[in-house]
Order: C-alpha cells, then sequence, then structure tokens
C-alpha cells in the first residue's frame, strides 16, 4: 500500500474515533434528533465566527442560554470540526462585510499579516476584522439554517437505524428495549 493509502487509512480511523463514534453514541443514548440538528448545526455556526479563539466561548453562552434543547457535547464537537472551515472562511466573511458597507478592500499583503502577528494591529487589521464579524453576522442565519435542514433528515434516519439494529450490536445483552 503507498503512502497515500496509509493517510488515509489513518485519517479514515481518525474520523471515525474522533466524530462517528462519539455522534452514534449521542444518538444510541436517546437523544432526540431535533435536539441533535440543532446542536450541530448551531456548533458549525458558531464555529466559524471569524474570531479566532472567540468560538469556544460563544459555543458556552449558547449551551447557557439554550439549557436543555441543547446538546452540549454535539455542540462543542461540531464547534471543534469548523476549525479548519473557520479559517477557510475569513476571507470570504471579510468580502462580504466590505461589500455591504459599500467599504474599498482591503489589501490583505504579508506585510499586514507580519504587523499584525507582531503585536501592532494597524488601522486595516481591525477594520478588517470588524468587516469579517458583520460578514458572519449576514451569513450566519443562511449557514445555520442549511445545517439543520441537512442536520434534522440525518439525525431522524440514523435514529431509526440505531434503534431497530439488534441489541447485542449496540453492546447490550439483555432484551431490554433503548431507553429514550
Amino acid at each position: 500500500m503507498g503512502k497515500m493509502g496509509l493517510r488515509n487509512n489513518w485519517l479514515v480511523r481518525w474520523m471515525r474515533r474522533r466524530i462517528v463514534d462519539p455522534v452514534l453514541g449521542f444518538v444510541r443514548r436517546g437523544t432526540e434528533p431535533k435536539q441533535l440538528a440543532l446542536s450541530g448545526a448551531l456548533g458549525i455556526t458558531l464555529g466559524v465566527f471569524p474570531v479566532y479563539g472567540a468560538t469556544a466561548l460563544l459555543c458556552a453562552l449558547a449551551a447557557l442560554v439554550l439549557r436543555s434543547k441543547c446538546h452540549v457535547p454535539l455542540l462543542m464537537l461540531a464547534n471543534l470540526v469548523a476549525t479548519p472551515i473557520e479559517l477557510s472562511l475569513i476571507i470570504p466573511f471579510l468580502r462580504v462585510g466590505e461589500y455591504v458597507l459599500g467599504a474599498e478592500h482591503i489589501a490583505l499583503t504579508t506585510s499586514t499579516f507580519k504587523e499584525a502577528f507582531s503585536g501592532h494591529l494597524p488601522r486595516q487589521v481591525i477594520f478588517g476584522l470588524l468587516y469579517a464579524v458583520l460578514g458572519w453576522i449576514v451569513a450566519s442565519p443562511f449557514i445555520f439554517c442549511g445545517l439543520y435542514a441537512a442536520f434534522l433528515p440525518m439525525f431522524q434516519s440514523l435514529s431509526r437505524k440505531v434503534r431497530s439494529e439488534p441489541l447485542i450490536r449496540q453492546g447490550r445483552s439483555s432484551s431490554r428495549p433503548l431507553s429514550v
């Protein structure tokens, strides 16, 4: 097997162990599909907020506000999964914010990034951050609704499949039905 085959197998095993198995566990424990869809969609939507590091705080606040309507472990897992997506959406959010305000494009040069990482925040970086947050505010309802619409039938189907599995495959040896 070539190097790519090993990498793909490692990645598939990692994703199964860190993402798929926990989600299946949530479903097996009887968590409602609507609650899972809401939590997953909200976790990803908050997880792509364009200020790196603020997403965990946003998810914690959402969990406090929503309480029992939210499945916190899935919310945080979705937030974690969204990190690479967050980094890839900063510039599109920036451009949406610029468009909404009718502002000129901010030039994203290496010197701008060097200044920002050195601790000196030039004015254009601060405005860029504000534009990106505005872009996220505009896009987030669409992101959330699209994800919820995709996740709800997925979790409903998964829930039906898991509940119809033989109990031995679910790790139970008795003939008691799953508690819901």
